[in-house]
């Protein structure tokens, strides 16, 4: 159901399942979009400014290249200071200002923030979590399937686009703002969880089997006397929980997306800004939201991509976000509707850096790239937190920079626009087998959670250049890659599993990680040995698993550089039954055992790896994999800091960006057709030098 690819899926997305605020179920219209222009852009606070400065920065935005603002989504207390008291004066001077300029505008409902008199009259709006009862300040404390919010929430929306809706510069609506379930446990929620749970399960008989509940005396014998969740600990029914706060957020997008869509004109798009997982300043699935289920109310896919930069900038985040994002419309381009210009102290960008960003945005498919915000706050919360220009307002080294950016977006954008990306590399996530693993997982810290795994997968392909897109359980197009990375998928149906054997068995490659195929869909561990189904197309079975000590790796196939054949955090003691071992433990104990095994099924290969491999280990494992897919290509000769992104343009030629992440020079020899280096203008035959500065990058459109 929430696959929304291919033909049946193109049905899907088109014809959008919205839950309406009565209850009842309705069907509304999200049709894809495409902007004629990149779009290049900030987030605009009129309310926010220290003084009159309207018309300045509008002539500022202008001179650098600003063509699009977003406006509105947290001023909900300013909107309507008093309740169903409404003054739109903020809204109206941006919206008369930005098209005098021909600047398009973005509005956002701007519901991720309650005012304080709907505090007051609802305390209840406040969520109470595991935690307790949420205090008023903070943004996103409140519950957002309490009546009270939602009836607020319908009418200032409805208020504001009424408003607004007849205004030219208007190119789209947000719809809240990096919405996710808030932790919201309340007795109200509980009360719709078991309504929940009631629909899912015919009985109590097998809801209690199904969940393992007969454990400690969790066993629930009549609905009366379903607990609150905030105390399980059963892993099972957590994360049923975690299931259905996910598709909370799910239908309370689609509710304000099927309001909006009542209010916006043809050519408009409805967006959000999806965030992700972040621990560290590294990015994740995000736990919270299901984001290829709540895409499909949505127009056009939204991120908000955030990273580190100076000594610290990589492009990965940059590349995982777009690539999860270009993933919740089955390959659509996406927009950036945050990242920073400035932002952190420590993340000033060095000279060049920040073009590299920009540049790096749409080697991955994005349409747009907006900075929040255009200026630095003055008060409150972030005032850490500086946007393109500083404190006192005035141009500056970040601001000339945005200009050049600017300039060669409108000078190149039909050669950048609409980049399609076809990947034949795919890494399948599942945010039920993140539940289950960071519940039952080994541990360890942020790092070694189920996105730590996914990430040192998804790392270490981006350093050898092999462009990857991101699917789910439920996605039809698994069988049109030519190679899976699977990532701990500690909790999977049975369905799934056979799915995935049979795409093994008609030829596809398979590399799995240690915990995949341990949990049935209900985190209950199969009674089968390990790895469950997995174990007929992977050829290898176990039973025992432990925490290394003293253990590394030894391997007749693989070259193990000093250090490579270091293992942490968990091994599993894998027995070959036809699979052909290509590392095994160098260990007193355990040296009978392998560690990381490949194995012939039918037309196909899995390699399954059982342990915490090192960083350039995994990289040999994943580079081992693509090699015997056929997809080892000129672009993997290049490795980070080299990185190399391409797509097919609107123009229908081949485009291909060559990025340095790196404070050195670089050069390389352009290894494809003859093209033309956009940047710089000039014709580029096949092995002639790139030269790349620090921070540097070409862009070459293949002729």
């Amino acid at each position: 159901m929430y696959g929304a690819c291919g033909t049946a899926g193109r049905w899907l997305a088109a014809a959008v399942l919205l839950l309406a605020s009565s209850g009842q179920l309705a069907w509304g219209q999200a049709r894809p979009f495409k902007t004629e222009k990149i779009l290049y852009g900030v987030a605009y606070y009129d309310e926010y400014m220290p003084y009159d400065r309207l018309d300045r920065d509008v002539s500022m935005m202008k001179a650098a290249g600003i063509n699009v603002v977003r406006i509105a989504e947290s001023t909900w207390g300013t909107l309507e200071p008093q309740p169903d008291v409404y003054d739109f004066h903020h809204i109206d001077r941006v919206l008369a200002a930005m098209h005098r300029a021909g600047i398009g505008v973005i509005i956002g409902t701007p519901t991720y923030a309650v005012p304080t008199w709907l505090a007051r009259q609802h305390p209840d709006v406040l969520a109470i979590t595991s935690r307790g009862p949420n205090q008023y300040g903070a943004r996103q404390n409140m519950d957002i399937t309490n009546e009270h919010y939602r009836e607020r929430s319908e009418k200032v929306i409805r208020k504001l686009l009424e408003h607004v809706k007849d205004h030219p510069a208007i190119i789209g609506y947000q719809v809240d703002n990096e919405t996710k379930a808030y932790g919201t446990s309340g007795p109200h929620v509980q009360a719709q969880f078991v309504a929940y749970m009631q629909r899912r399960y015919p009985s109590l008989d097998s809801l209690n089997r199904a969940l393992g509940l007969n454990y400690w005396s969790n066993r629930i014998n009549s609905w009366a006397d379903f607990p609150s969740v905030n105390g399980s600990i059963n892993a099972s029914l957590n994360g049923e929980f975690a299931r259905f706060q996910r598709q909370l957020v799910t239908d309370f997008l689609a509710w304000q997306a099927a309001i909006v869509r009542e209010y916006k004109k043809p050519g408009q798009f409805i967006t959000q800004n999806f965030d992700f997982d972040w621990w560290g300043h590294t990015y994740g699935i995000q736990p919270e939201v299901n984001h290829f289920a709540a895409a499909r109310a949505l127009d056009v896919a939204g991120c908000d991509i955030y990273h580190p930069s100076q000594d610290e900038l990589t492009g990965l985040e940059i590349s995982f976000g777009g690539d999860v994002a270009r993933g919740m419309k089955c390959g659509q381009n996406y927009l950036v509707l945050e990242t920073e210009a400035q932002g952190f102290p420590q993340w000033t960008p060095y000279p060049g850096q920040l073009r590299l960003q920009a540049f790096s945005h749409l080697a991955s498919g994005a349409d747009m790239v907006e900075y929040w915000h255009w200026s630095s706050i003055h008060n409150s919360a972030e005032t850490y937190w500086k946007g393109v220009l500083s404190h006192d307002l005035q141009p500056n080294a970040i601001y000339d920079e945005v200009k050049t950016i600017g300039a060669d977006m409108q000078r190149l954008g039909p050669h950048l626009l609409h980049l399609q990306k076809k990947n034949q590399v795919a890494v399948l996530f599942s945010n039920d087998a993140l539940t289950g693993f960071n519940a039952f997982g080994p541990g360890g810290g942020p790092g070694r959670s189920y996105n730590g795994v996914l990430r040192q997968l998804y790392d270490e392909l981006y350093k050898l250049n092999v462009s990857v897109d991101f699917v789910d359980p439920t996605s039809p197009r698994l069988e049109q890659y030519k190679l899976l990375v699977v990532p701990a998928l500690y909790a999977a149906p049975d369905s799934l599993l056979r799915r995935l054997n049979a795409y093994v068995r008609r030829g596809g490659h398979v590399v799995y990680t240690y915990k995949s195929g341990f949990a049935n869909q209900d985190d209950k561990v199969r009674t089968t040995t390990q790895p469950g189904l997995l174990a007929e197309a992977c050829g290898v079975r176990y039973d025992e698993f432990t925490e290394p000590r003293n253990v590394v790796l030894k391997s007749d196939y693989f070259q193990l550089g000093e250090g490579a054949g270091k293992i942490e955090n968990w091994m599993e003691l894998l027995t070959p039954t036809t699979a052909k071992v290509l590392a095994r433990y160098d260990h007193p104990a355990w040296g009978q055992y392998a560690a990381i095994t490949e194995n012939q099924y039918g037309q196909g290969l899995a390699t399954y790896i059982g342990c915490r491999l090192t960083p350039a280990l995994t990289r040999t494992v994943l580079a081992d994999a693509v090699r015997k897919a056929g997809l080892w290509g000129p672009d993997q000769q290049l490795t980070f800091p080299l990185i190399t992104k391409a797509g097919t343009n609107q123009r229908g030629h081949l485009l291909h960006y060559y990025f340095n992440y790196s404070a050195q020079p670089q050069a390389l020899r352009y290894p494809h057709r003859k093209g033309t280096e956009l940047l710089a203008g000039r014709s580029l035959a096949a092995g002639t030098e790139l030269r790349l500065p620090a921070w540097g990058f070409a862009i070459v459109e293949e002729e």
